[in-house]
């Protein structure tokens, strides 16, 4: 709608014909000329001055009708926008009312492992809400303080009197002024020695990633890519290969895995290499009789397409993932086959994957391994995935590339490599010991001498957890693991013969700086001594460690996924909230705690569908002659089976991240007594990120 104002006598009212827009929720005001008007002083679609406060050179006065109605309209614009956050504060609630209605405790014993002590999974916890209701009741004496008008601070204490008061206002002075001294003389020094330790762990660790990337730079600069000797052509008939095509074998562990085993049985059998040379085997650990059928019943289909392809099930399921590959390892075959590839159950290979792979080992006698990259196809799914694609695009563009062309070592990411069978038995093989038996195999390869390649544009899909559950319990594994290999292996890498510099690589950066002071000074500085230090004033840290420093290292790690960048701050605040599972894992990992043993197959979602893999036929509509995957078409003419009934699903409730979200909450309100900006903003923010997660509003719900 609009509304022009020119009807009144031009001669009493000199003021310019303004027209109102009203298209709700948002409002213009467009001056137009008159017909009277001069065009020096007045253009058509002028802004109306009076809008911005001013004239202009040369205006003319404005009436105040059309000044009311700038201020009317600007009035309406802001009660629309505080009618639609009223609104989307009033969903968010709902939904939260509705998620603690229906959610669970993670402290119900169907969520933790039967061999964990209720004693030890309740440890934790305790600490955080001691330091919870420590900081409530200070609260308390900081408000009470500061209404009062005592502003003490660490140099008015020696000028500090006590009141000769008596009665209950008296006593209150007499315990703020005694609990002043005692955190000046007793909290305050320790506290900012912790405080500047952390600050030079944080410092170290800044200066580890900005080389990492920095390394990312020059090898982009300088189009440093490792290339075989003799790569095979895509166009090559795999039966006239010859030495070309090793013989290799292809191994798919999985476990309970019926969301997913379709799509990786289909993709392996469809790698483009000569079937006479290629051996699948199907490594099922599933204890549910169903699953077992489903899986055996999809090997038997492409056996009989003509693939070479079997199906393996363990009577002894002992060993998690490293004892199913260690036993299908032990196959008397497995002799006549040079090079191992694997799979997980998620994992869907390329057709030409073996062909960008196997070639880099010709010619390099003391090549271990080569690894590929993962990409994940349900990266835009939900907040939690997008926030997991930056991290591992910064752990695979950045730290395995750089690690992989400057010392040829890197973990092993367990799946979408290929190893030379020998690298594995001169290492000794797979090993139960840890729950990370992809790193393990690696570290032992590295010190007897092997080397590793990782190729960053060799990629293979996947799918990242979609609920908080499951992201938590993989990250709780991938953290608690390594600090187990790091005290069991730590003899054999100071014993090795490998050079001073391998092993103070290994020791120093590859376990302690990345995988045991990352999850230390992150836990520890931002969750703990940060609110800490809001009740303890005399001992600070400055804004650029909040703040500058954190938001640097964001940005760097977010540059290989530049499309995540409107991410950023919550990436920020995310990563800190998961420093509390990490730090968790690494102390049960490090003291051997019940929790370190605990391996909890990540769930799939499954939403990689076979149009994926139909769609390899329209790439390739004329099959290599000789391929272990005859016929994908069939696939296509399938019926659709009958939708699946939907299963209920709830939401977790996490005691340890909705007392450490309280936790740094109090602390907010505590530093806006003092006046502190960043800090103030930084524990709200924080705070309501540990609410959301603690809340289970991050992600999937889980079934």
């Amino acid at each position: 709608m609009a509304l022009s104002f020119g009807w009144w006598d031009k001669d009493a009212h000199r003021g310019t014909p303004v027209i109102v827009k009203m298209e709700n929720p948002n409002w213009s005001i467009a001056e137009i000329s008159s017909p009277d008007d001069d065009d020096d002083e007045y253009g058509a679609g002028e802004e109306f001055a009076a809008a911005r406060g001013g004239t202009q050179k040369g205006a003319r006065g404005k009436n105040a009708k059309q000044i009311t109605w700038v201020l009317l309209l600007k009035a309406h614009r802001a009660a629309g926008c505080l009618t639609s956050i009223a609104s989307a504060a009033v969903g968010l609630a709902s939904a939260v009312r509705r998620r603690v209605a229906s959610g669970r405790t993670d402290s119900d014993a169907a969520s933790s492992p039967p061999e964990e002590s209720p004693v030890l999974r309740s440890r934790f916890y305790s600490c955080i809400k001691v330091f919870l209701w420590l900081s409530v009741v200070l609260l308390g004496f900081e408000v009470a303080a500061y209404i009062k008008g005592w502003h003490l601070s660490a140099a008015a204490m020696q000028r500090l009197v006590l009141p000769s008061s008596s009665g209950a206002r008296g006593l209150l002075e007499w315990l703020y002024a005694g609990w002043v001294r005692f955190r000046v003389e007793y909290i305050a020094p320790p506290l900012q020695f912790l405080a500047d330790a952390c600050v030079v762990l944080f410092l170290i660790q800044s200066a580890d990633r900005l080389i990492l990337c920095l390394g990312c730079f020059w090898i982009r600069f300088k189009g440093i890519k490792p290339a075989p000797k003799r790569s095979i052509g895509a166009s090559e008939d795999p039966e006239s290969g010859g030495e070309d095509y090793p013989m290799v074998l292809v191994q798919i562990p999985m476990c309970n895995e019926k969301e997913v085993y379709q799509q990786s049985i289909a993709a392996v059998c469809n790698l483009d290499w000569p079937r006479s040379n290629i051996l699948v085997q199907v490594l099922d650990d599933s204890d549910d009789p169903t699953t077992q059928a489903l899986i055996r019943d999809e090997v038997e289909k492409w056996q009989q397409n003509g693939a070479r392809i079997m199906y393996r099930h363990r009577v002894i399921r002992e060993g998690y993932k490293a004892g199913n590959l260690k036993s299908a390892m032990n196959c008397s075959y497995v002799k006549d086959y040079e090079f191992v590839a694997i799979f997980d159950a998620d994992f869907q290979p390329m057709p030409d994957f073996l062909k960008r792979t196997v070639p880099h080992f010709k010619g390099n006698e003391d090549l271990g391994l080569v690894q590929a990259r993962w990409s994940f196809v349900n990266k835009d799914e939900n907040l939690l995935t997008r926030l997991q694609n930056i991290n591992l695009c910064f752990h695979f563009e950045v730290e395995q590339q750089v690690n992989g062309v400057f010392i040829n070592f890197f973990g092993f990411n367990g799946t979408a490599g290929v190893w030379r069978i020998k690298a594995l038995e001169d290492a000794g093989g797979w090993l139960e010991r840890t729950t990370v038996e992809d790193m393990d195999i690696a570290v032992r390869a590295h010190l007897k001498g092997w080397k590793f390649i990782y190729l960053n544009d060799v990629e293979c899909q996947c799918e990242l957890p979609e609920s908080y559950e499951a992201y938590r319990k993989q990250q709780h594994r991938w953290h608690s693991g390594p600090m187990q290999l790091f005290r069991l292996c730590l003899p054999d890498i100071i014993r090795s013969k490998i050079g001073f510099w391998k092993k103070s690589n290994l020791i120093f950066l590859f376990f302690l700086l990345r995988k045991l002071i990352l999850p230390f000074y992150s836990f520890t500085l931002f969750c703990i001594i940060l609110p800490l230090t809001m009740f303890v004033p005399e001992a600070e840290l400055p804004a650029w460690v909040v703040c500058y420093i954190p938001a640097t290292m964001s940005f760097l790690n977010i540059l290989p996924a530049l499309r995540s960048f409107p991410f950023i701050v919550p990436y920020l605040l995310f990563e800190n909230t998961m420093s509390v599972t990490k730090f968790n894992a690494m102390i049960s990992g490090l003291f051997q705690l019940g929790s370190a043993y605990e391996w909890v197959v990540t769930k799939k979602s499954g939403r990689s569908s076979e149009g994926d893999l139909i769609s390899l036929v329209k790439k390739e509509p004329k099959q290599q002659r000789g391929a272990s995957a005859p016929n994908l078409e069939s696939m296509a003419k399938e019926e659709p089976r009958p939708r699946k009934e939907l299963k209920k699903k709830h939401n977790r409730i996490y005691r340890k991240e909705l007392a450490l979200a309280f936790l740094l909450l109090t602390a907010s309100a505590r530093s806006l007594l003092s006046a502190q900006g960043i800090h103030f903003y930084f524990l709200l923010f924080q705070g309501i990120s540990f609410l959301l997660v603690g809340l289970d509003l991050i992600g999937e719900q889980i079934d």
